[in-house]
């Protein structure tokens, strides 16, 4: 078994079972691609069982932190069934839902999302990728399903050095699937949507924001990167009376026009726009435009805590615009997805834009991803989608 030595002082994280080796932590000792590893302290002492990779910053993934595991096909099989039976004890009213949440779930690098009788699943790291056929095989054991497609397409692969892959692991049939979510019916191409085909993380918040809509009837609402129109048909079903809904994608924006058809709701009451939304944003001001409720779910700015302060800027920007636009009584949910900026940074973010903006607001609720993204005690950075729910003064 080969084995990396760390530097003195660098056993700290692991002793507390976080799951990263960062490159700058090694002394010496590597191996393959994916390779298990034995992750020593300064002084030979065990530490980890952990997946090596030479071409990431994170230079090796913890699969256990106990000596006499090893790590085989039946470890990666216990480790799958427990993530899907972890899924039992969560409040998910859908049959889109997240199965396994990467090192959430103890197995670092592999996120699975399942939409009915279809699992969509991702490899990112080096070792995910070495045992990807196990995993594949596990998961169609756990859940009694027979089809698995791959979105291991992301721009995280080429940190691992690992090249892009994605199409149908096991089974075939089509990329056009249905979802039922809330009482609602939403679709998704897990072929070409964005993550594994949908924002199920934010399936919760959808329903939040209907609740907000049922009980303030806002007149005007507006979604900022809509996307495929969650958040959109959230509002329409909560009563809002109209919805305008900004994304810069044409194929999104008529998957979510299709939305607000497929659940009855009048096409009268949605207008969508193909447009910058920061642009948009300046140009209802200029116009004098104001809405009772906006929603801002914008792309990840921010991939890691390097790119925090400009991000920082990105986010106060929309979020001081939106607050202008906003009607004292109105209802903001804000968000971020982006890892290098914490909740605390984010909160700080928002009140600093609501200070230029003139304006002050009740946080009514903190946001994050639905409870099959979980966030656990050792692995704080599980916790990337975080949000505001505010109601201007």
């Amino acid at each position: 078994m080969k084995s990396i030595r760390l530097r003195p002082g660098k056993e700290r994280s692991l002793l507390r079972r976080h799951p990263w080796v960062f490159d700058s932590a090694i002394a010496k000792g590597g191996g393959d691609p994916g390779e298990t590893v034995r992750v020593e302290a300064a002084d030979g002492a065990f530490l980890a069982w952990a997946a090596f990779s030479p071409a990431s910053r994170i230079r090796a993934r913890c699969w256990s932190f106990d000596a006499a595991q090893r790590i085989e096909p039946a470890f990666f099989e216990a480790a799958v069934a427990a993530a899907v039976r972890a899924r039992e004890r969560f409040p998910i009213d859908s049959d889109g839902l997240r199965l396994v949440h990467g090192e959430s779930d103890g197995l670092p690098g592999l996120i699975v999302d399942r939409y009915g009788d279809t699992l969509v699943a991702q490899f990112l790291s080096a070792g995910a990728q070495r045992w990807k056929t196990v995993l594949a095989d596990a998961l169609l054991q756990v859940t009694g399903l027979s089809r698995l497609y791959e979105r291991s397409d992301t721009s995280s692969r080429s940190l691992e050095g690992l090249p892009a892959e994605a199409g149908w692991l096991r089974g075939d049939g089509p990329t056009e699937l249905a979802i039922r979510e809330h009482g609602w019916r939403l679709t998704l191409d897990i072929a070409t949507g964005h993550k594994t085909g949908f924002y199920l993380d934010q399936r919760d918040s959808r329903r939040l924001f209907a609740e907000h809509a049922a009980r303030l009837r806002p007149q005007r609402v507006l979604n900022c990167y809509c996307y495929t129109g969650g958040f959109t048909v959230a509002a329409l079903a909560g009563g809002a009376a109209h919805v305008t809904s900004i994304d810069s994608s044409g194929p999104a924006l008529q998957r979510a026009r299709a939305h607000v058809a497929l659940n009855g709701f009048d096409p009268g009451a949605a207008e969508f726009l193909d447009a910058d939304v920061n642009a948009s944003l300046r140009r209802f001001l200029e116009e004098g435009r104001t809405f009772d409720a906006i929603v801002l779910d914008p792309p990840k700015l921010a991939p890691t805590a390097a790119h925090a302060e400009r991000a920082a800027r990105a986010y106060k920007d929309i979020n001081r615009l939106a607050l202008k636009l906003l009607e004292p009584g109105g209802l903001l949910f804000t968000f971020s997805c982006s890892g290098g900026i914490t909740a605390d940074l984010f909160h700080k973010i928002v009140a600093s834009a609501a200070i230029d903006a003139g304006v002050d607001g009740f946080v009514t609720a903190r946001l994050a991803g639905a409870p099959d993204h979980p966030m656990t005690l050792v692995f704080p950075e599980g916790e990337y989608l975080k949000g505001l729910a505010v109601i201007r003064r």
